[in-house]
């Protein structure tokens, strides 16, 4: 039998986090976050990483694995996320997938291989030197021609990811999508049931607008000055998320920390509009809106019966 397995998927601040919990509790389940830079030891507020008493006791698996200066990928999350969910249904529990990184989420329901053995530090230096100089629009450009479905899929500044496709297709003579099209060929090992968080996207963007004044008030630019105090810049991958590539530019004098501030609400409201168009391509999700329920507990009951219906929870 498929190893049963529920996801929860949306953009930033939707709610993801306070809403897991409360299913996991109702559905004897325990959380895998998927979620790209929660992944990083000491990046906590500006990480929105749930705390231990958010957690209601609830396990949570896939947060501080790494150092700021190690890397990670959709590779290591699928090698990580796997072994996590064969341990969680070996004692009898529901995995429970969680976040917005549809890359990490994919790579668990689609058999992605990812080409593990591809690895070229010499050319991805190469192409982050490049991008230092020219700017990350000129390596996104790169792919113009050699793998159209990323170059137009791909934001500019998702420059981890162009240089990932940059570097299999050096190595391959073929575009990444050409593997991620062979994944998908492959059917799924997981009964799973996707469930996609949305709201009203001025309500989205009020939320994401006062996460941020709330990470300022509980001490985010004292987080990163912790960072680089211990020897983490900009240059490390951790680093460029969002809200410390903000502060480290105001602690370099870029700008003001009021511009700095406004800066990261820009640039937040920005990814959740490229992660819901992430996961609106995916038709596999059922969409919830957050907004259209009265009380957290219906639309918690909603998720659970929806589950229940789809994988024969109960």
């Amino acid at each position: 039998m498929k190893q049963k397995l529920l996801i929860i998927a949306g953009p930033t601040a939707v709610g993801k986090t306070n809403i897991s919990v409360r299913v996991a509790e109702k559905l004897y389940g325990e959380i895998i976050s998927a979620d790209s830079a929660q992944v990083y030891k000491y990046m906590d507020i500006g990480t929105a990483k749930i705390t231990k008493e958010e957690m209601k006791g609830i396990k949570h698996y896939m947060l501080d694995l790494l150092y700021p200066n190690e890397t990670f990928s959709a590779a290591l999350f699928k090698e990580k996320a796997e072994r996590y969910i064969n341990d969680i249904t070996a004692r009898g529990k529901l995995p429970i997938i969680v976040g917005g990184t549809g890359l990490y989420i994919n790579s668990l329901l689609n058999n992605f291989e990812f080409t593990d053995s591809i690895i070229d530090n010499e050319y991805r230096n190469e192409l982050k030197r490049i991008a230092n100089e020219k700017g990350n629009k000129y390596v996104h450009e790169m792919l113009k021609g050699i793998d159209d479905v990323s170059y137009n899929k791909l934001h500019p500044n998702d420059l981890k990811r162009v240089i990932r496709a940059l570097e299999v297709y050096k190595n391959t003579g073929k575009p990444i999508t050409y593997f991620q099209a062979l994944s998908k060929q492959q059917p799924c090992k997981y009964d799973f049931c996707y469930i996609g968080l949305n709201m009203n996207r001025e309500k989205l963007y009020k939320r994401i607008e006062d996460r941020v004044d709330k990470m300022i008030e509980a001490g985010l630019v004292r987080e990163v000055e912790k960072l680089l105090e211990m020897g983490y810049n900009k240059g490390h991958t951790a680093l460029q998320a969002l809200g410390y590539k903000e502060i480290i530019d105001y602690l370099h004098n870029k700008y003001s920390l009021d511009e700095a501030i406004k800066t990261l609400k820009k640039n937040t409201r920005n990814y959740a509009k490229r992660q819901l168009t992430w996961f609106r391509n995916d038709n596999r999700i059922f969409w919830l809106h957050v907004d259209n329920y009265y009380s957290m507990e219906i639309l918690v009951e909603n998720i659970i019966r929806y589950a229940a219906g789809k994988i024969s929870l109960i």
